[in-house]
């Protein structure tokens, strides 16, 4: 049988995973990588922490040699390799030698695309003669480096507040810049929610970053050696140094002619198999269009683990082992300053642009039990249907994020329900957890609330209704801070003063984080009155107003 010919347009993530497992399924096949950078592996995900000094070892960021890939896997590699078009009906590609400038075709039997997505820099005025770098690769990360060391960089602006703009703000932030954090949306960090986002702004300002929110770059200065960033308020920033981090577009340029079918947001429409249109064709990795697991839309999620795990199913599929891609949850995590932020599924915008019904919990707990030293609180955010599904989870907190995020993010992909997040049992010891787990706390509250004993408003519904808010606190707590206008009394006496208590009006009930809310509204709602509890309780509601306040100002 004739040897499989199988040409691979770029490495990292999708395209190395790919070329490693189909050289394991098939030892006969003539596998070709091209890549149009110099290295066809490499920990674009730790970039901002080697520029940051975290990582000090270049060479730690190069997963894979492209000549530990040729000789162990007998793989064909060739670096600085640009492929430039698309032939479908000959079955060829025309590779551009970035070394020689020479052009030359290569024909095949199966290609796959991952050429990975490329750094959107808009044509804003100025942006070429000013210090604006992006961090995608190992050269931009040596770019930056080489920048750092050689001029006196002491403010930086970082224009863009996702996760690598983040990312790259703490690094800097390391290293003893003044930092200036410019974001167009009126967010951080667009895959969860509005409150969620403002604890993380509010964070980044006690560290002394300058946020500009709701505020795009409209033009690059020059003068002198300063950089002037020129926004869309009328506001400038002076800087040295200008991180560019805005997101990133499939970088599908030279494809375009080829008869390719591209999708809604611009990328490789692929089926589950990860086949494009064309014969003999496949595509993945950020390059292309995946379907959202749990809206079932199709969408661009760049992220490394869906890639590697495209490039294992591509192989598969060209070795007849027949396997599908069933969607990417968006489920992530980054490291922002002190705090760590996660997120799985969907956020209550794409809930609500997919017209998609849902109820929400907010918990607070503990990252371990509290009676050991140094537990941390947490916020858990998740998104369930009226039947129970789980939708999405977002959690920021300092400790213990990680494990939780990847418990609900197991069980949303498996399809299990907020109940059976009461049966999951986890590891428990006081250093580690509390022996109510975070995820099994979340089960109990959305149980409560499906089953009608717990009904929640959010913070900021208070202040848009009509209703009697009750603090049942401790005295000792509400002298540190209430919510204006509340009633206050302990727990421990409500019973006796329900004379104090109005029966025409609803009554949303305080506490800390919710639990002796909840209590408290248990005993109201059968002794008569309309009883609710503030999600997430005093803790959650204060942390974003106060947030906002600060991010406002």
């Amino acid at each position: 049988m004739k040897a499989k010919k199988i040409v691979v347009v770029g490495g990292v993530a999708g395209g190395a995973s790919f070329a490693a497992r189909m050289r394991r399924l098939d030892e006969h096949a003539h596998i070709i990588l091209l890549e149009k950078g110099p290295y066809i592996s490499f920990a674009n995900c730790g970039l901002p922490y080697y520029i940051g000094g975290v990582i000090q070892n270049r060479d730690a960021l190069l997963i894979q040699s492209n000549e530990r890939m040729q000789n162990v896997f007998n793989i064909d590699v060739r670096p600085l390799n640009e492929v430039i078009s698309l032939d479908a009906q000959k079955k060829t590609v025309t590779v551009k030698n970035l070394q020689t400038g020479e052009t030359y075709q290569e024909n095949y039997d199966y290609l796959v695309l991952s050429p990975g997505a490329q750094p959107i820099k808009p044509p804003i005025p100025g942006i070429e003669h000013a210090p604006v770098f992006t961090v995608r690769n190992l050269l931009d990360a040596d770019a930056i480096k080489k920048y750092l060391s050689t001029n006196p960089v002491k403010k930086a602006v970082v224009v863009g507040g996702g996760y690598i703009g983040l990312e790259m703000a703490d690094n800097l932030y390391k290293l003893g810049l003044e930092l200036s954090l410019v974001e167009k949306a009126p967010q951080l960090i667009g895959t969860i929610d509005y409150d969620l986002a403002a604890i993380v702004a509010d964070h980044i300002v006690s560290k002394g970053v300058k946020l500009y929110l709701g505020d795009g770059v409209v033009e690059f200065k020059q003068q002198d050696k300063t950089t002037k960033v020129v926004l869309e308020s009328g506001k400038t920033i002076d800087t040295d140094l200008v991180i560019l981090a805005i997101g990133v577009r499939p970088d599908v340029g030279f494809l375009k002619e080829s008869g390719l079918e591209f999708g809604p947001r611009g990328g490789i429409k692929v089926n589950a198999k990860m086949q494009t249109n064309l014969p003999g064709v496949y595509a993945l990795g950020d390059a292309a269009e995946v379907i959202d697991f749990n809206t079932g839309v199709e969408t661009l999620i760049p992220l490394a683990g869906p890639a590697n795990k495209q490039g294992r199913i591509v192989a598969d599929n060209i070795a007849g082992l027949e396997k599908t891609y069933k969607g990417t949850q968006g489920t992530a995590i980054a490291k922002v300053f002190d705090l760590t932020v996660a997120t799985t599924g969907s956020n209550e915008r794409t809930l609500q642009a997919q017209g998609i019904s849902y109820k929400t919990a907010v918990t607070l707990p503990n990252s371990h039990a509290t009676y050991y030293p140094d537990a941390h609180m947490m916020t858990v955010k998740t998104h369930f249907s009226p039947e129970g599904k789980i939708l999405g989870a977002q959690i920021i907190g300092y400790e213990g994020v990680d494990k939780s995020i990847d418990v609900l993010a197991t069980a949303l992909r498996l399809g299990l329900t907020v109940y059976e997040l009461q049966e999951l049992e986890h590891a428990y010891a006081p250093p580690y957890n509390s022996a109510k787990d975070p995820v099994n706390m979340v089960g109990f509250v959305a149980e409560n609330m499906l089953a009608g004993r717990l009904e929640t408003v959010s913070w900021e519904d208070i202040g848009k209704r009509d209703a009697f808010l009750l603090d049942v606190r401790e005295k000792v707590e509400v002298e540190r801070g209430m919510i204006a206008g509340s009633h206050h009394i302990p727990l421990g006496e409500l019973r006796r003063r329900l004379h104090e208590l109005p029966r025409d009006r609803e009554i949303i009930v305080v506490c800390r984080v919710g639990q002796r809310a909840y209590t408290a509204a248990c005993s109201l709602r059968q002794h008569g009155f309309n009883a609710r509890v503030l999600a997430g309780g005093y803790k959650h509601y204060s942390a974003v107003t106060k947030a906002l306040k600060t991010i406002n100002n």
